[in-house]
């Protein structure tokens, strides 16, 4: 399989310190957690987050480079790695979190991603942007479901419970309280709970509706261009639209 290139620059995102650390907070509760893996780590906020609650050892994967002074950890703690591609650690983590990392993989390389991560954890902590979220290369938005799909054919029952624990506390970024659902190892019953149902935080309905209505706009230039209109409509609009251009012009 080829390797997936991600045009992503970490330096145009803000991320808080106080969002991951309230975030985690709440996500772990009374869990006693001594190993925590980030896939997706980004500059690291969640792993620095993760030490300030003294989980001792703590590690990140990230599929792309990110500049030593952009890190918030040492570099040693982050190991670089192409996410489309299959990884093993050999190792296993009382945690795992996968945090608005799969949309920016194409979705063939979705099975991948998922199977790595239920490889070094029986507890993941998991969220991706839904359709038409902004964001820089965004090829993969989905549903929660979409995602508890592929986590209940591995074994995997899942709960958003942690996303309504979170979901009105404004440290935290609101992509993360709209998105967030916990996986858990329980090949038992792995697809009988409830489907997680898809939810937009008031915090990202602007942003969301001016995606679409970007896009709604793009796809309605592409049809024209394609000749999709009726053929009256092509002698008719140019005409209008340089008599109100003309009317515009002079006042």
């Amino acid at each position: 399989m080829p390797k997936a290139m991600i045009d992503y620059e970490h330096s145009k995102n803000r991320h808080t310190f106080s969002g991951p650390r309230v975030a985690l907070k709440e996500m772990l509760g009374d869990k006693v957690v001594s190993s925590l893996l980030d896939v997706g780590c980004g500059t690291g906020t969640w792993l620095r987050a993760a030490k300030e609650l003294d989980i001792p050892d703590v590690y990140g994967i990230e599929g792309v480079d990110v500049p030593e002074e952009q890190m918030h950890v040492p570099k040693m703690n982050i190991y670089r790695q192409d996410l489309s591609q299959s990884w093993d650690l050999h190792r296993r983590f009382d945690v795992v979190l996968c945090l608005e990392v799969a949309e920016h993989l194409d979705a063939v390389y979705a099975p991948v991603l998922l199977d790595a991560l239920v490889r070094h954890s029986d507890l993941i902590f998991f969220s991706a942007a839904c359709p038409k979220q902004g964001g820089q290369h965004h090829v993969n938005g989905q549903w929660p479901v979409y995602w508890q799909q592929l986590f209940n054919e591995r074994g995997f029952m899942c709960s958003d419970d942690p996303r309504w624990r979170i979901w009105e506390d404004d440290h935290i970024e609101p992509w993360y309280r709209q998105n967030l659902f916990v996986a858990q190892r329980n090949t038992e019953f792995a697809g009988t709970e409830p489907r997680i149902k898809p939810v937009i935080h008031p915090e990202m309905i602007h942003s969301i509706s001016r995606v679409i209505a970007a896009t709604t706009f793009d796809e309605h230039a592409a049809q024209i261009e394609r000749g999709w209109m009726p053929v009256g409509w092509y002698f008719k609009v140019p005409i209008v639209a340089l008599r109100e251009k003309f009317k515009r012009h002079i006042g």
